[in-house]
């Protein structure tokens, strides 16, 4: 199972809200040392305080105070907040958004800074060896912030899904779908925070699993033709098909017959040769694997693939399975990482 973890961004806000301009307080302990709600509203603010032998430890521990605050009602998978940050940085949600005011929007979402209205109040030394700070969340700035990013991944989710019949069975729709998953994780987030933050939201926010989901069924709709020159025991053929069966998809081999009604063909050739090493007993071997993935509608490259390995041994089917042996590893390895890739968009 993937790791969890408290939003990231969380703290990536309250980290950067940090008031270097601020003074140093000295003399009488403040009222907010010893209870932070005697001197702010607790109806407005969400404050907490923080100590250590300098300023700037004091003031960290006030913001790790404030980002405990909001526990693990805010949790999201890593690979979401990875993936939606990668997409957004690389531009990749240009293709699905039609509006130039959503791009902005959505790259408002991952910008976030000072986004929370948390900064550091006041810091406090007690003229011996300890400082205090008090760390403090404006609830109205937040609410209004997280309302606009939660709307703008709302909308962003229905432009994703915003797909016709016609094009519903295809990786491009897959894609969409599966990336619908991970912004509505996103979504489920701010969802939580506003309700911290006692700010319900009455739109209804779906749970990433239903993207998810979808993406899945339109996954098995779709074969993918696989088509190898040159391979042994279908040892080859296997583990390029489990690549795409690992992510739902059906494989099929390619005929003739079946090309032209195949949209996505994985087309492979493998050479194997023998390798010369003339101040060397054992025989050597090189296999060379060439693979594109093409999506035939179009003739658009999807996925481009090499590999090449030499393998030695002291008898030559030996050197020829470590050969195979090797391709096989690599598939698993490499050709999968290129998927992922493909499919998260990221």
């Amino acid at each position: 199972m993937l790791k969890r973890f408290v939003l990231l961004l969380l703290p990536i806000i309250l980290f950067s809200c940090v008031n270097t301009s601020l003074s140093v307080r000295k003399g009488a302990i403040p009222d907010w040392v010893n209870d932070v709600y005697s001197v702010f509203n607790r109806n407005s603010f969400i404050a907490a305080t923080g100590y250590g032998s300098s300023r700037a430890i004091a003031e960290s521990n006030a913001l790790a105070s404030l980002t405990a605050f909001f526990g693990q009602t805010i949790e999201v998978e890593r690979t979401a907040i990875s993936s939606y940050q990668q997409a957004v940085v690389n531009g990749a949600l240009d293709y699905w958004i039609n509006t130039a005011e959503m791009r902005t929007n959505i790259k408002t979402t991952i910008s976030m800074d000072n986004l929370m209205g948390a900064e550091i109040k006041e810091v406090w030394f007690d003229s011996k060896d300890t400082f205090y700070a008090v760390a403090v969340i404006d609830k109205a700035v937040s609410v209004r912030i997280y309302r606009e990013l939660l709307n703008a991944n709302l909308k962003l989710t229905a432009e994703l899904v915003n797909v016709s019949s016609a094009d519903k069975n295809s990786i491009d729709s897959f894609r969409r779908y599966m990336f619908a998953g991970v912004v509505a994780d996103i979504s489920i987030s701010y969802r939580n925070i506003l309700e911290i933050l006692d700010a319900p939201v009455s739109e209804t926010v779906i749970n990433g699993d239903y993207y998810r989901l979808e993406a899945q069924k339109i996954a098995k709709t779709i074969p993918v033709g696989i088509k190898i020159s040159n391979d042994r025991n279908g040892r080859v053929f296997g583990a390029f098909a489990k690549c795409f069966i690992d992510w739902g998809f059906e494989t099929v081999v390619v005929t003739p017959a079946a090309a032209a009604q195949t949209r996505y063909i994985l087309d492979v050739s493998a050479v194997l040769s023998p390798v010369n090493l003339p101040d060397n007993p054992n025989y050597f071997s090189r296999i060379e694997l060439a693979a594109t993935f093409t999506d035939t509608k179009d003739d658009s490259i999807l996925i481009s693939y090499t590999f090449n390995s030499r393998e030695g041994h002291v008898s030559l089917s030996e050197a020829e399975n470590r050969c195979f042996l090797a391709a096989e590893r690599a598939i698993n390895d490499e050709f999968v990482f290129l998927l992922f890739i493909l499919f998260s968009y990221s």
